[in-house]
Parts: structure tokens; C-alpha cells; sequence
């Protein structure tokens, strides 16, 4: 039997998907929304992790480093994650955490079974249409940080704002925004931001 963590923040979906999975003979299923999955990882110890890469919380950033608990007893469990091609910025993501399985949302759900059943076994699972997406990702110039900090300010958020969610001094968070804009050929953070937005990078 393959333990699953299906992590998805819309109720309706999470749950359809989870009960159709549930079909399937060698599948344990158990879902969660995002807000709660490092918990249920903890308790639950499942093989695969299917995430949906579309967050309603953290200001839009899933918290994909959550579903690898640490400590004195950690969980890694294998992580699958449910994307689109026109959001490179959240594949850069996934990569970076080390996600072996890229199903495309736009698939079938016997796409998704097969993804889960070859992470299991520790086989690395890409749907070829998230190709354009990947190609895109290579070619961001924002790092990771940069993202968190740009994904922020465009909820609005200020920068001592920023600075307190992301640990940071209010000088560092400048610094920043300035290499963002800087990169991104804007000429404010307003602009950064919407080409950012019109990239899929956030």
C-alpha cells in the first residue's frame, strides 16, 4: 500500500479528488489543506505528498518545505506536486525542494495515479506539457528569496512587513526590492511587480 497526503486548499476539489483516488486498490488516501499538512505529515508518515501548488495562505507562496518535517524524528515523504505551465515561478520552486513528480493540472486523474505510483519508487515523474513551464523557470532571473520578498509586496504588504515574515532587517528587504527592480528592468516596485505577474514568476 502507497500512504498518500493529498494537500489542496479548496475543500470541493481536495475532496473529490481524494475520494476518487481512493478507488485505486494500492492507495492509502488521507487530504489536507495546506494549513494543516506539516501536522498530518507528522502523524500520518506518508510514502507521497501530492500538492497543489496553488496556495491560499502564506500570501500565495505554498510552504512546500513544511511537508518535510525535522527534528529529532524527521518525515521526508516523496513529493509530487500538481502545477501548470504558465506559473514557472512556483515550478522553480517545486525543483529547489527536490519534488520528484510534476503532474499537469490540466491532465487526467489516471495521469496523477501513474505519477504517484513512480514517485513511490523513488522514480522521477514529469508530465512533457510542463515542459514550456521549465523552460521558463531556467530562465527567471529572481532568486528564491527575491520571489518571496516580491510575492509579498504584491499582497501589499509593506516592507517592515516583509521584513518580519521573512525574518529579515527592513535594509535587507530594500536591498532586495532594489536587485528586483533592478532585474527585472522596472523602473518601481509597482512595475516589477506586474511584470512579474505577467511572467507567471509569482
Amino acid at each position: 500500500m502507497i500512504t498518500v497526503l493529498l494537500v489542496h486548499d479548496v475543500c470541493l476539489v481536495r475532496s473529490v479528488l481524494a475520494e476518487w483516488l481512493c478507488r485505486e486498490p494500492d492507495l492509502n488516501v488521507f487530504d489536507s489543506p495546506w494549513g494543516s499538512a506539516s501536522a498530518h505529515v507528522k502523524s500520518l508518515r506518508p510514502d507521497v505528498c501530492a500538492a497543489d501548488l496553488e496556495c491560499s495562505d502564506s500570501y500565495g507562496i505554498p510552504p512546500l518545505g513544511e511537508l518535510c518535517v525535522r527534528g529529532s524524528d524527521p518525515v521526508h515523504p516523496r513529493l509530487l506536486v500538481l502545477a501548470t505551465a504558465n506559473r514557472p515561478g512556483l515550478l522553480k520552486r517545486a525543483v529547489e525542494v527536490g519534488a520528484l513528480g510534476y503532474v499537469d493540472k490540466e491532465g487526467s486523474p489516471e495521469n496523477l495515479v501513474d505519477g504517484i505510483r513512480r514517485v513511490a519508487q523513488g522514480e522521477r515523474f514529469v508530465n512533457d506539457s510542463l515542459g514550456f513551464g521549465f523552460l521558463k523557470a531556467a530562465q527567471m532571473p529572481l532568486t528564491r528569496r527575491e520571489l518571496s520578498v516580491l510575492s509579498l509586496a504584491a499582497e501589499g504588504a509593506s516592507i517592515a512587513e516583509i521584513a518580519g515574515s521573512l525574518h529579515l532587517s527592513s535594509g535587507t528587504v530594500r536591498n532586495y526590492m532594489a536587485a528586483i527592480t533592478r532585474k527585472t528592468g522596472a523602473r518601481n516596485r509597482i512595475e516589477a511587480i506586474r511584470i512579474s505577474q505577467g511572467e507567471g514568476w509569482l
